[in-house]
């Protein structure tokens, strides 16, 4: 018995004579050694991760077949040969198609499994044929595919719906285009995680981009952002587009020790497409002062609206040395750009009727016009309780808000 157990023992380093490991040993070089280490390390570490354990196995072509007698339409060819690969995913959190975390509002899209998707299939007017994708636990939002055409739509387009919140029709759903096709929408978010355009933090996928001109460098500090549009918390009607951007701070490691410094302020210039300009100013950042120091990163994540498709934003830092207090110094904020994707108007609006248009119209600009009489009242209060909220005033009414980012902490705290 202890013979056959010697035999089917696994051969380990450990096992093996001390004498002939040397002479190997002695033929490899050292540095590939250290790497051959690193590597096996590596792959050990990713080995480990859970999230692999969420991925379903392929679905099996009659599996596919019942879907699509389910459903009464044909399966894009490029979604079936991607669901023989993979079955989508438990409804877990974090989801693989990203996450964005605020304050008060935490997305993480789930890709759906066939089945559950099959069961999430639209016939109703305003998202008639459509499947979804993906879907978060938290928000409700899913992105679906047009497995047909319908009401404006073309064929396999995959988009984030947008409820009209003008018109009184609830077949009138705007979309915001994410894809052609589910190849050009899959491989196109595929090649941002790969290629690290999207940040990886504490194994969740943020689906921030980042331009790499969209850095600039005072003295020894750099400042550089990226940016995410939110499609649900956005509406076309009434014109209505959130951003929300990723703020890193970062001190040259080679800086000297003397140059430590603490933010004192922030000054923001906000130009909307129309280039109506907006200016902001106000202590700290998301009510910290961080202190910056050779090799520290501080970074925190903000947000803002627009009525308008697009903008930008541009301003600076105040900082003040800690061993010169006196001594204060402004840093460059890189101007940055926000534009939401191409959006295609409902087709129950395009339909309405002139009277029927012009009333909403004006039942639009009423509500309006109240909800900025409300908000006037609401910070004419602020201003005779306490003069110095006036720039939290001007912040409320942008929809400014920060959120720090602490690093090596669970990203859904932000």
């Amino acid at each position: 018995m202890a013979a056959v157990e010697a035999e089917t023992a696994p051969l380990t380093l450990e096992s093996l004579p001390t004498d002939p490991l040397l002479l190997i040993l002695s033929f490899v070089d050292y540095r590939d050694l250290i790497k051959a280490i690193i590597l096996t390390h590596t792959l050990n570490r990713f080995s480990e991760i859970l999230h692999y354990s969420y991925v379903g196995k392929g679905a099996r072509e009659e599996d596919l077949d019942a879907v699509e007698a389910q459903i009464g339409c044909k399966l894009p060819d490029d979604y079936r040969c991607s669901y023989r690969i993979h079955n989508g995913q438990k409804l877990v959190v974090p989801g693989l198609l990203g996450s964005m975390a605020l304050s008060n509002h935490y997305r993480s899209e789930d890709l759906l499994d066939v089945d559950t998707a099959a069961g999430g299939f639209q016939q109703r007017q305003g998202l008639k044929y459509c499947l979804p994708l993906t879907f978060c636990i938290h928000t409700g939002l899913s992105q679906y595919i047009a497995v047909e055409a319908a009401e404006g739509r073309n064929k396999n387009e995959v988009f984030y719906q947008c409820p009209d919140q003008v018109a009184r029709n609830p077949a009138a759903i705007d979309m915001f285009i994410i894809g052609a096709t589910f190849t050009d929408w899959f491989t196109s978010y595929v090649n941002n995680v790969v290629s690290g355009g999207f940040p990886i933090i504490r194994d969740q996928i943020f689906r921030y981009i980042h331009d790499p001109e969209c850095v600039a460098t005072t003295g020894d500090i750099t400042v550089s952002v990226s940016t995410s549009f939110l499609p649900e918390l956005s509406s076309v009607h009434p014109p209505h587009y959130f951003f929300t951007y990723r703020i890193r701070i970062e001190m040259s490691r080679e800086a000297l020790p003397e140059k430590a410094c603490q933010l004192d302020s922030r000054y923001w210039r906000i130009t909307n497409a129309k280039g109506d300009v907006e200016e902001v100013q106000g202590p700290g950042v998301v009510g910290e002062f961080p202190i910056i120091s050779p090799g520290r990163i501080y970074e925190y994540t903000s947000c803002t609206t627009f009525s308008t498709t697009s903008g930008y934003m541009e301003g600076y830092y105040t900082f003040h040395f800690l061993y010169f207090k006196d001594k204060v110094f402004n840093v460059a904020i890189p101007r940055f750009h926000m534009s939401c994707p191409t959006f295609r108007v409902s087709i129950a609006r395009l339909e309405m009727g002139p009277d029927e248009y012009e009333e909403m119209e004006e039942e639009a600009e009423e509500e309006e016009e109240n909800d900025s009489a409300e908000m006037d009242e609401s910070e004419a209060s602020d201003e005779d309780e306490n003069e110095s909220d006036e720039v939290q005033g001007e912040e409320r009414r942008r929809r400014v808000f920060d959120v720090p980012i602490h690093r090596r902490r669970c990203s859904r705290l932000f």
